[in-house]
């Protein structure tokens, strides 16, 4: 039987990532899914609202579902099972909703650029004692595949990655994400670190140096390996085995990462190396030779040719001594790139950062 309603509000909270509109629909509206009538209104990222009309007749008891246009984009629950009709038995006055997951309709999907969330503004460095900002870049259908984990990139220089970048430019991988997408390429999880700025050199290099002082590398990978992949794990559906970890960056971030593959192989076992800093110390070549574990492992070197008149010669060096250690080991993977004009910048790290991960991850 109708029932006269003074005034009805429905509130509904979700992600706020998706765009789509969002419309409810139900037994006062003949189940249709998209009337613009009963479209609700964003109040704010990830917050909407509908007031039915004020002495509407309503049906009693009021059933109802959300969608974003059609029967093949409904609300799902949070683990992506199609959830039942809600109900409500009188006039509440006001209702309010939670929606975690919804049915995507992948033909008319047009959008592949990962998500993009804040862990942290100031997560908590205690091995040196400071805060520092975390992201992650999601794959674009993180929330619609509720059922998958995904591997982890750990990357260095947050500021210069993704979105507009820094006054040293950008590696734009946000945009290489979204293309990867269409290939099949992006189904990983990329944690961006934010660099220390002044502080940076210090606390990626794994060692000390006359000029530059003690180096803090070896804590900042504790820090790592230790705090942050331990509440990432916790946090987003990650595969956190070694295989499935890696770790990169550029200079001295690709110093670090090699570094993280010496003295960290049971956690890294992905190593994107770009432009290391091997002037910084001359015991890196040591290292190889002394930590160099047989464990399975992919390791992706770059250089660029106009980098300076000693990166050549030194990247030569540690290729051949990686591939040394590496010798009759098949499950180590060694693959090198140099070109000859790169110079040392994001927009060289940009083009050679959809190779590696492809290499790194995706290629068997």
């Amino acid at each position: 039987m109708p029932v006269l309603v003074e005034t009805l509000t429905i509130e509904l909270s979700t992600p706020a990532f998706d765009k789509r509109p969002v419309y409810i629909t139900g037994n006062f509206c003949k189940w249709l899914p998209d009337l613009e009538e009963y479209r609700m209104t964003m109040i704010e990222p990830g917050k909407y609202q509908f007031q039915f009309p004020e002495n509407m007749e309503l049906p009693e008891p009021l059933e109802y579902k959300y969608t974003r246009g059609g029967w093949d984009q409904v609300e799902l629950d949070r683990f992506g099972k199609p959830y039942g009709n809600r109900v409500v038995m009188k006039s509440e006055g006001l209702v309010q909703d939670t929606v975690a997951r919804w049915q995507i309709d992948n033909s008319a999907k047009t959008d592949f650029a990962p998500i993009l969330e804040t862990v942290s503004e100031k997560f908590e460095i205690p091995q040196l004692q400071k805060t520092r900002r975390i992201q992650v870049l999601l794959p674009h259908d993180y929330y619609e595949r509720p059922d998958l984990s995904f591997p982890v990139l750990y990357m260095t220089d947050a500021q210069n990655l993704f979105g507009e970048g820094s006054e040293y430019g950008n590696w734009k991988i946000d945009k290489s994400l979204e293309k990867l997408a269409n290939e099949n390429a992006s189904g990983i999880i990329i944690v961006a670190i934010d660099h220390g700025d002044v502080d940076r050199i210090l606390e990626f290099s794994p060692y000390s140096n006359p000029k530059l002082g003690k180096g803090n590398g070896e804590l900042f990978l504790r820090f790592i390996t230790d705090t942050l992949k331990p509440q990432i794990d916790k946090t987003y559906r990650t595969k956190p085995e070694r295989l499935n970890t890696g770790i990169g960056g550029s200079s001295v971030g690709g110093l670090l990462s090699l570094y993280a593959g010496l003295m960290f192989p049971q956690v890294f076992g992905r190593l994107m190396v770009f432009s290391p800093s091997l002037w910084i110390s001359q015991r890196v070549y040591f290292d190889v030779v002394h930590f160099f574990e047989p464990f399975e492992s992919r390791i992706y070197l770059y250089a660029g040719g106009k980098e300076g008149a000693h990166m050549l010669p030194n990247f030569k060096k540690l290729q051949e001594t990686l591939e040394t250690q590496a010798f009759g080991y098949k499950r180590v993977n060694i693959k090198s790139s140099v070109d000859p004009k790169g110079q040392h910048d994001e927009e060289q790290w940009e083009k050679e950062f959809p190779v590696a991960l492809k290499w790194l991850f995706f290629e068997k």
